[in-house]
């Protein structure tokens, strides 16, 4: 479906380029413009004996400081659960996730329809996961993340923009909230399709 989706939202992207000398483009950003936008996932999987559902939610604040480049500040909120059959017995797992964070986007062409840019910032977030079998029990884990993200925006009216991006560029450190528990850190590059993330921004 994300591949589906991908392929669409690049082909309305293309569209634009048929009329990049037309005068009359819609939409586009100048310094000091202000925006909102924001970002809604849902994700349902199955493996074997146990079956997930996770829903995201990132509204986003941004401020254009110069012609290019935007400031952006962020909350993000996630909730899911899982259900694992154990030998008949089935368990349940619910997590929920909360944070915030600060970053900045370059946009190739801000004033046009459509324009690649490139986001970076640093995100942190505390996530708590319980579990829902016998004596209930709780994990909290704090992870703090900085990410760099190549993306598309396109304007389908004056004020209405659509934005994509596809993979990133990250570091992350993820620590248990638990006496001597000791930080697990990774470095990751992933610019494939299983990462890809749309959003709509509205221009004030």
């Amino acid at each position: 479906m994300k591949k589906l989706l991908l392929m669409a939202a690049v082909a309305v992207f293309g569209l634009s380029n048929v009329n990049a000398q037309d005068e009359k483009t819609t939409g586009g950003f100048t310094k000091g413009d202000v925006y909102v936008s924001g970002t809604v996932g849902y994700n349902n999987t199955k493996f074997g004996d146990i079956k997930t559902d996770q829903l995201t939610f990132a509204p986003t604040a941004g401020f254009f400081i110069t012609e290019n480049i935007s400031l952006e500040a962020t909350l993000l909120v996630g909730s899911g659960e899982a259900t694992i059959d154990l030998d008949g017995d089935s368990v349940g797992v619910d997590n929920s996730t909360f944070g915030g964070g600060l970053g900045a986007t370059y946009f190739f062409t801000p004033a046009s329809q459509f324009s690649f840019i490139v986001g970076a910032g640093v995100s942190y977030t505390n996530s708590k996961i319980e579990f829902n079998a016998g004596d209930s029990a709780e994990l909290k884990t704090n992870t703090f993340v900085v990410a760099v993200a190549p993306g598309l925006n396109y304007f389908v009216s004056a004020c209405f923009a659509l934005r994509a991006s596809v993979g990133a560029l990250s570091y992350t450190s993820a620590k248990l909230d638990v006496d001597g528990a000791e930080s697990i850190n990774s470095f990751g590059l992933n610019l494939n399709l299983s990462d890809v993330n749309f959003g709509v921004t509205y221009k004030f």
